[in-house]
């Protein structure tokens, strides 16, 4: 688990991957503003380019996208 340190890294996020842009520890979570250790990251938008801390936060993501409806 980070304790408070590391810096923040920038990625390009890939289908199956992502690729770092500047180095970092961690990202953060574009729903819950959270800091996601990268050895730890399992959930982004290719599309939107943003990272999410858990299934949850991908799916509130995607409503909020889609204007609050999924289907």
């Amino acid at each position: 688990m980070l304790l408070g340190g590391g810096r923040e890294a920038r990625l390009h996020y890939d289908d199956a991957t992502f690729r770092l842009i500047a180095h970092g520890t961690f990202v953060r979570c574009a729903v819950t503003g959270s800091r996601i250790p990268l050895a730890e990251l399992k959930y982004w938008s290719v599309e939107r380019q943003e990272a999410y801390v858990d299934a949850h936060a991908s799916l509130e993501a995607e409503r909020r996208a889609r204007g609050g409806t999924i289907g």
